[in-house]
């Protein structure tokens, strides 16, 4: 055991680590139908560089979440950008679609990092309202960041070109590692080795407690939701209504602003409601304006679907914070693995989903919304079943 200086980070840098795996997501989804004319592959296809990003990440969360049990938060933190840094040149030297897709498994698995292991900090830094409310605000950066991607991606594209925005993140994965190298604190009051952690009890602890299957299902059908829209939204308002590639980058500014104003809900709303309750009302919002997404979708009205689209990630960004926030209670002693994990179940869900868009994606602008709708139902569903009911029997049972 080695026992190392612990302090607590800033915000901001739990803001920039949280938020870069988010816009490498995004970014991409501007060229999607450039990719396609250049590589001279189907719509379905070229989909593919978003649903298998998911896999490596979902691999990569369980690796670094283990090393930062092992190695020691900061350490596992730079360990991944330097990869990420990796992943992005060999994007941008790329010259075949398959060489392209391997480039961004190599990204996606360095880029995990800085999910799992700066959720794994919050954690352990923070706590109780304190905890929920720094959830809140870096939720909003999981959710500005993606939503900034396809406005970034969308002006470099058609003033540069798509190698550009390979170039882009090439510059933010160094903007990001020298952030982390001057600014990253330790805060892991010992490292240890992961053999002294036993796996197999963590595993079965979270398979058998149906609270962290009712926030793992929640936050994977949350960012399964958004990377389908990422996925299919370029098909719809550039395909089918002719936005261009800045125009369509404008609509993230939209997402943006319902993150934003998410977080700002969360935290004044969370003066007054318990955190379960606060999540399962912004489930509520976001299902009763899917409904009316569809609708919209199948009048072919563009402005109208954007205000629907506007309302149904408000309601998403409600629930977010709450469901990271609360997922692990009770897991601190083996924070890292529990993290890495939890990780793993839910970007594989992620990935299921998004690659579940790419595979129902037949050309219609009616896909997308019911989609969105019927996951919204389904999250609220499972958080009503799973985690509500397992939260009053916890009540009960302390009384």
């Amino acid at each position: 055991m080695k026992n190392v200086h612990r302090s607590v980070p800033s915000l901001g840098l739990m803001i920039v680590l949280v938020g870069f795996p988010q816009i490498i997501e995004s970014i991409f989804t501007p060229v999607l139908p450039q990719l396609r004319r250049v590589f001279a592959v189907s719509a379905s296809q070229v989909q593919l560089t978003m649903s298998t990003y998911f896999i490596a990440f979902a691999v990569g969360v369980l690796v670094w979440g283990q090393l930062a049990d092992k190695w020691g938060r900061r350490q596992a933190m730079l360990a991944g950008i330097a990869i990420y840094l990796f992943g992005n040149l060999g994007l941008y030297f790329s010259g075949a679609f398959a060489t392209l897709i391997g480039w961004r498994l190599v990204q996606a698995f360095g880029a995990s990092a800085g999910s799992v292991v700066t959720q794994t900090i919050m954690r352990e830094s923070f706590s109780g309202i304190t905890g929920a409310k720094i959830f809140a605000q870096t939720s909003a950066a999981m959710a500005l960041a993606p939503a900034l991607g396809p406005l970034i991606g969308g002006v470099m594209q058609t003033y540069f070109g798509y190698r550009s925005v390979f170039a882009t993140l090439v510059t933010l994965a160094v903007a990001v590692g020298m952030y982390a190298v001057g600014c990253l604190p330790e805060t892991q009051s010992v490292t240890s080795s992961v053999s002294q952690i036993k796996q197999w009890p963590v595993v079965c602890r979270l398979l058998t407690d149906p609270v962290v299957w009712g926030y793992g299902l929640l936050i994977g059908g949350i960012n399964g939701i958004l990377f389908s829209y990422y996925a299919e939204a370029p098909f719809i308002f550039m395909a089918h209504f002719g936005y261009s590639a800045v125009h369509y980058g404008w609509l993230g500014v939209i997402l943006a602003s319902a993150s934003l104003l998410g977080a700002v809900l969360v935290n004044w709303l969370l003066n007054f409601w318990s955190p379960e309750r606060v999540a399962f009302a912004g489930l509520v919002f976001s299902v009763l304006a899917g409904s009316g997404l569809v609708v919209a979708a199948n009048w072919q009205r563009p402005r109208l679907m954007i205000g629907l689209i506007f309302l149904v990630f408000l309601g998403l960004n409600v629930t977010l914070p709450n469901a990271l926030n609360r997922a692990l209670i009770g897991y601190e002693r083996v924070m890292g693995s529990a993290s890495g994990w939890f990780s793993l179940g839910y970007y594989l869900f992620v990935s299921v989903l998004t690659y579940g868009m790419s595979y129902l994606h037949n050309g219609t602008i009616q896909m997308l919304p019911s989609y969105m709708l019927v996951l919204c139902i389904g999250m609220l569903l499972v958080f009503r079943l799973l985690v509500l009911r397992q939260h009053r029997q916890r009540d009960v049972v302390s009384d």
